[in-house]
């Protein structure tokens, strides 16, 4: 499964670019064609125009009835002869109307001595010269006397706009595609995380399970021996192995179970006034034998002044023992832990503190995740599911509390737990 991750990024992130390259190089070519057809427009209402000006030219040749047959020069009929100013300027706008040509327009006729015909009263002789500027013969059959239209039409920003417009909506639905991307990448790397953290969790439990379950069949074994059988004594050295065994398999399913019903929400709580100083001191009372096996030294400082929550005992109980057993357990030689009390406004603050292998700020984000476990180094004894924590916080939150941890890799852990008075 790792080695596909990388496979899988390169080709989105490829397929992404491949996308991305398109978009621009339609929109590009989109916008060329665009333009393209908007120049054309142009030019096909310059030819109407034309023919326009030159179909009144007939008429009016046919009105004076000519009764000779005219040379072309005699032929030839000044624009401005069939038409005004003001005529001209709507025979443009009507033409440029039909093309959907809307911006405002200056024109120029000239002849073929260059002479100004016909002009607008906006047009700049440096109108000539721009790019907007669109020219069209007149009569290109009659080249002496030929005039030729010019229109400057005012460029705007109907191109910019569209681009813009085309730009957005692809960059829209690039961005979707993106955030598709980064929440299937998240999502692949979650349930692979998920997959990695349920191997671990099997691995464990088997290891917690696999090694009572093996003591209990040595005691079970020794128990049939006859020389066992008849000494009293060692009877009772075995069953009290098999008992304890027995005890600490039931506490590991007890935690388990737990943390489903704490997931499926199934855990009542039991709240009732109890005095956080009296649990820290029957805390300190059950871990004293625990502390005395590895050389422990346990410390209370219980400052506060008010000490009196509501909180569910067992619960509560069992948090503190889950902080003082993971100080313990992630603690080298002479582990040492204290814990203080003091109140702060209108509630009570509990600091666990130890001397421990601490944590680096990355595991810090992580440790009250369901089955995390924190890499511990060259430190092998440190056994669990990644459970405790987990149901640490759970418990800390159903009585609306807050715990907070501060930790230096190397240099210990510090647990604080704060809950409103009573």
């Amino acid at each position: 499964m790792k080695k596909i991750f990388p496979v899988i990024i390169s080709l989105i992130v490829v397929s992404l670019f491949g996308i991305i390259y398109l978009q621009v190089d339609w929109i590009s070519s989109t916008m060329k064609l665009k333009k393209e057809h908007y120049v054309s427009d142009i030019y096909a209402s310059l030819t109407n125009i034309s023919q326009a000006i030159q179909e009144k030219k007939d008429q009016s040749i046919l009105g004076f009835q000519l009764q000779f047959q005219p040379m072309s020069f005699g032929k030839f009929i000044p624009t401005s002869t069939v038409y005004k100013n003001y005529e001209m300027q709507e025979l443009i706008k009507s033409e440029f109307k039909k093309n959907n040509i809307k911006q405002p327009f200056e024109y120029c006729i000239k002849n073929s001595m260059s002479s100004v015909v016909l002009v607008s009263s906006g047009f700049k002789n440096e109108f000539f010269e721009s790019e907007n500027n669109y020219s069209k013969l007149l009569n290109p059959e009659t080249y002496i006397n030929s005039e030729s239209l010019n229109v400057y039409i005012e460029p705007d920003n109907y191109f910019q706009n569209h681009m813009a417009k085309l730009l957005l909506f692809a960059a829209l639905f690039t961005s979707v595609i993106i955030a598709a991307f980064v929440l299937t990448l998240k999502t692949m790397l979650s349930q692979n995380k998920l997959s990695e953290i349920k191997s671990d969790f099997i691995n464990n439990m088997t290891h917690e399970f696999k090694t009572p379950i093996a003591t209990i069949q040595l005691a079970a074994d020794a128990l049939n021996n006859e020389k066992v059988i008849s000494n009293q004594q060692q009877i009772q050295y075995y069953s009290s192995i098999i008992k304890e065994e027995n005890r600490r398999m039931n506490k590991q399913v007890e935690k388990i179970l737990q943390a489903a019903q704490l997931e499926k929400d199934e855990i009542k709580l039991q709240y009732k006034k109890i005095n956080v100083h009296d649990i820290l001191t029957k805390v300190a009372e059950n871990t004293k034998l625990q502390m005395e096996e590895v050389g422990a030294t346990f410390s209370l400082d219980l400052r506060a002044a008010r000490a009196v929550i509501n909180a569910d005992e067992v619960h509560f109980t069992n948090i503190l023992f889950n902080l003082v057993d993971n100080a313990i357990k992630y603690s080298k030689d002479h582990p040492t832990v204290h814990i203080s009390t003091f109140n702060s406004s209108n509630s009570i603050q509990i600091a666990i503190k130890d001397n421990g292998i601490g944590m680096e700020r990355e595991t810090q984000q992580h440790i009250f995740e369901k089955f995390y476990r924190a890499h511990t180094g060259n430190l092998h004894n440190v056994k669990g599911f990644g459970l405790g924590l987990t149901y640490v916080k759970n418990i800390v939150d159903a009585h609306k509390g807050k715990i907070n941890v501060d930790s230096e890799l190397g240099k210990g852990s510090t647990f604080t737990l704060s809950f409103d008075l009573a």
